[in-house]
C-alpha cells in the first residue's frame, strides 16, 4: 500500500492539534516562530468558515491544507494560504489528496473558486498547479509577501503568480479525472508559438567547504541562464523557459537566481498586462516551460 493510500484526510480540530499544526510549519517551511500561524487564528478562521484539514498517517500528522474565506468579484471564494507536506512524504501523492479534499470541502459550501499564490521560479509547484490540477493565472505581483523569514524563500524578493482554481470547470473536471491533453513543446512549437527567451547553461564558480575538497576549494556548476528575452511578441502562445533547479541555483549561484528574478517579473509582467494569461505548465526532458496565451479565462476554462 502507497502512503497517498494509506493516509486517512480529515479536519483537523482541538487545541493540540492546532498545536500540530503550529509544529508542522516550522518543520515545513523552518519558519521562525513568529511568522506561524498561530493556534487562535487557525480557530477563529476555521469558526469563519475556513478550511484546515490534515493528512494523518495514523495518528501522526504529515501535512495539512489550510485557506480562508474571502471574496472576488462579490462572490465567495476560499483563499488558500499554505499547503504542505513534510520532506519524507513529498512527491507521493500526499498533496494532491490534500487538495482534493479541499476542493470538496468548498464545494459542499456552494463555493466554486480557490485562489493562492506560488513562486514561479519552482518548477515543481508549477508543474503541481497546472498540470495535475488545472489552475491558470492572470495576476503577477511583485515582491508580494515582502522579506520572507522562512528557511525556504530567505534570499530571494517574494515575487507571487495568483493562480486560480475553477472546482467545477470541465479543464479542471478532465484534469482531474487525467483526461486532458497536454500538448508538446515541439508541437506548440510547430503550430506557431513563440520562445519569449533563449537560454544556455551557465557555468557559475562555486567556493566548497566540505571535507577532503580543501577549505575554499573552487570548482564550476552549471545553471540555466538567459541569453535574452523578448518583449515585443504579439502571437497566440508564447512559451517561457525557467529552470527546474531554482532550490539549487539560490543557494550556490544566488546572483543568478536574483536575475532569473528580475528577468521573469519583467517577462510575466509585461505580458499579463497585454491580456495574456497563464495556462499550462510543461516538462520535458528536465526542462520546464510556461504556455501564455492571449484567450479569454472561459475558454480556457471550457477546454477538455
Amino acid at each position: 500500500m502507497t502512503l497517498q493510500d494509506k493516509i486517512e484526510i480529515r479536519p483537523i480540530a482541538g487545541h493540540q492539534g492546532l498545536l500540530e499544526c503550529e509544529r508542522l510549519q516550522r518543520e515545513i517551511w523552518g519558519f521562525a516562530e513568529q511568522a506561524v500561524v498561530p493556534d487562535h487564528l487557525l480557530l477563529t478562521a476555521i469558526e469563519g468558515g475556513g478550511c484546515l484539514l490534515g493528512a494523518y498517517d495514523g495518528e501522526r500528522l504529515i501535512g495539512f491544507v489550510f485557506s480562508l474565506i474571502g471574496l472576488q468579484g462579490g462572490k465567495l471564494k476560499h483563499c488558500s494560504l499554505m499547503a504542505g507536506v513534510l520532506p519524507q512524504a513529498r512527491y507521493q501523492g500526499v498533496g494532491y489528496r490534500l487538495k482534493l479534499a479541499q476542493r470538496e470541502f468548498a464545494l459542499k459550501q456552494g463555493i466554486g473558486l480557490i485562489t493562492w499564490t506560488f513562486d514561479p521560479l519552482q518548477s515543481a509547484n508549477a508543474h503541481f498547479n497546472f498540470k495535475k490540477l488545472g489552475v491558470l493565472a492572470r495576476r503577477y505581483e511583485e515582491n508580494y509577501y515582502g522579506d520572507m523569514r522562512d528557511q525556504l524563500n530567505r534570499g530571494l524578493e517574494s515575487d507571487r503568480l495568483l493562480v486560480e482554481w475553477w472546482l467545477t470547470s470541465p479543464r479542471v473536471e478532465a484534469k482531474l479525472a487525467g483526461q486532458y491533453p497536454l500538448p508538446s513543446v515541439e508541437s506548440l512549437l510547430s503550430q506557431g508559438a513563440e520562445m519569449i527567451n533563449r537560454t544556455e547553461i551557465e557555468r557559475v564558480p562555486l567556493t566548497l567547504h566540505s571535507r577532503g575538497q580543501g577549505e575554499g576549494a573552487q570548482r564550476e556548476e552549471g545553471f540555466l541562464a538567459n541569453l535574452d528575452y523578448r518583449l515585443d511578441l504579439k502571437g497566440a502562445k508564447l512559451l517561457l523557459e525557467i529552470p527546474t533547479n531554482t532550490p539549487e541555483m539560490r543557494a550556490r549561484a544566488p546572483d543568478l537566481a536574483r536575475r532569473w528574478r528580475a528577468e521573469t517579473r519583467a517577462i510575466f509582467g509585461h505580458y499579463l498586462s497585454q491580456g495574456y494569461l497563464v495556462s499550462e505548465f510543461i516538462m520535458e526532458a528536465g526542462r520546464g516551460f510556461y504556455l501564455l496565451e492571449r484567450a479569454s479565462p472561459e475558454e480556457v476554462l471550457s477546454r477538455r
